[in-house]
């Protein structure tokens, strides 16, 4: 293995606002084809509770079986409070986009496998 690949940052990301859900794309920076993408359970910071007690909204990303080289895919998912998914009304990806002036306490951890069939990981912080 190469220093190469364990600092390798091969994605990138950005919301499209659609009605009535935010989304997220997942773009492949590199030349070469990387396979079961997956963006793990982003667990949102509890609203009611003022020190943040524990998550009561998270999402979760449906996996990707692969992205080609300098392409992107909209990633599908689905808002679950209080342990029930929920519908498109009361999703919950609009609170990971930046509100200016504010912290964003988010990130996104992303796996994938190499054209080698290696496990790769990769965090982003959630900021514009």
């Amino acid at each position: 293995m190469s220093t190469n690949d364990i600092n390798e940052k091969p994605f990138t990301f950005r919301f499209i606002d659609t009605t009535p859900r935010v989304l997220l794309e997942l773009k492949n920076t590199t030349e070469k084809t990387l396979r079961s993408v997956e963006i793990l359970t982003v667990f949102l910071k509890d609203l009611e509770t003022p020190d943040g007690g524990p998550s009561q909204a998270h999402i979760k990303f449906d996996a990707v079986k692969s992205i080609h080289p300098k392409d992107s895919a909209v990633l599908s998912h689905r808002t679950w409070i209080n342990g029930k998914p929920v519908n498109d009304a009361r999703d919950q990806m609009e609170r990971l986009k930046i509100i200016a002036g504010e912290a964003n306490p988010y990130v996104l951890d992303i796996s994938w496998e190499n054209p080698e069939g290696k496990a790769r990981f990769q965090r982003i912080p959630v900021v514009h």
